[in-house]
């Protein structure tokens, strides 16, 4: 990724405003790229403001250096562009036609919507290809901040290094966070034990509605929107729940789908790399990573029965190796 430092280098050099643009429903990668990218380029001297078009941030990053200033709106005109972890242009929230714009991203599915595409799909988080993008820079320097924006990126991203991304490759990279002084502990309880009542309430209700399907390899929950209400929970508090349903012993892969303000939001979970979710999320107009996908239907246009039958279908396909 250093290839691209020089590019990026003149990019930045020619602005001295830069928003940097999270992708909706964010998630600590997003987040955590961004707060880290933003601390870095303030340092370098450039006016910077962090962005995001959803209602709600994950709480269990507040804790990140430059968190509580994060913005609803950009507030900078004619500045640079830099999407962190966006896979396309409509995920960044924004109308950002005709603009500058770097695309700084993991997703072997981004559409590089980009002036510059600075996207590594075999990294295991967006701060990780930040990190190699600026790794050994004299202009774009990380310390302990940007470090542990990027270490709780990854730690979130990894699921706790339980993915199948996560190589011999990723704990070096881990090695050279820790010798900036990222405390892991301090991340990790942030991270993994900041659950809210309500969330933990929620999840009871989402466990009621597991099922099983194709003899017990695929599980499927389902969070309604009265659920949520019930709960006095938000869209964010659903994010954990996503990973509960390819726990169990027989489940290759995990299905949740949350009903919110007139849409399903799918989430597909598969233990295993080789059954790639990512080709029945970008079968139903989504994408993501093979281990970790998702997409989006309209809920007035489909009963979730449906849906749920929809999706089985076609990861029978994936299960016995066929394409979706």
């Amino acid at each position: 990724m250093y290839r691209y430092h020089d590019a990026f280098k003149l990019m930045v050099q020619r602005h001295t405003h830069i928003s940097i643009v999270t992708h909706i429903n964010p998630d600590p990668d997003t987040i955590g790229t961004a707060l880290g990218l933003a601390h870095i380029l303030k340092r370098y001297g450039k006016s910077v403001e962090v962005v995001n078009a959803s209602k709600d941030l994950p709480y269990r990053v507040d804790f990140l250096q430059g968190y509580h200033a994060i913005k609803s709106q950009m507030h900078y005109g004619n500045a640079l562009i830099i999407a962190c972890d966006c896979g396309d242009v409509q995920q960044c929230g924004f109308d950002v036609a005709g603009r500058e714009l770097v695309n700084i991203d993991h997703h072997f599915v981004n559409k590089n919507f980009g002036t510059l595409n600075i996207v590594n799909p075999d990294a295991v988080s967006a701060s990780q290809t930040l990190f190699e993008l600026f790794e050994g820079s004299e202009d774009f320097v990380i310390d302990k901040i940007a470090a542990t924006a990027f270490y709780a990126a990854l730690l979130s991203d990894t699921k706790n290094f339980t993915t199948n991304n996560v190589t011999s490759a990723t704990f070096a990279w881990v090695q050279k966070l820790l010798d900036y002084g990222v405390d892991h502990a301090h991340v990790s309880q942030n991270l993994n034990r900041r659950n809210s009542l309500a969330s933990v309430r929620l999840m009871a209700l989402a466990l009621n509605s597991l099922r099983l399907h194709l003899d017990a390899t695929v599980a499927t929950m389902v969070i309604t929107q009265a659920s949520c209400e019930a709960a006095g929970t938000s869209l964010l508090d659903t994010h954990p729940i996503s990973y509960l349903s390819d726990t169990l012993a027989t489940t290759l892969i995990g299905v949740t789908i949350i009903e919110h303000n007139n849409l399903y939001k799918v989430s597909l979970r598969s233990k295993f790399a080789y059954h790639n979710v990512a080709l029945i999320a970008a079968a139903f107009g989504g994408g993501g990573h093979k281990s970790a996908a998702g997409f989006r239907v309209d809920s007035q246009s489909v009963a979730v029965e449906q849906l749920i039958e929809d999706i089985i279908t076609k990861l029978k396909k994936v299960l016995q190796g066929e394409e979706a």
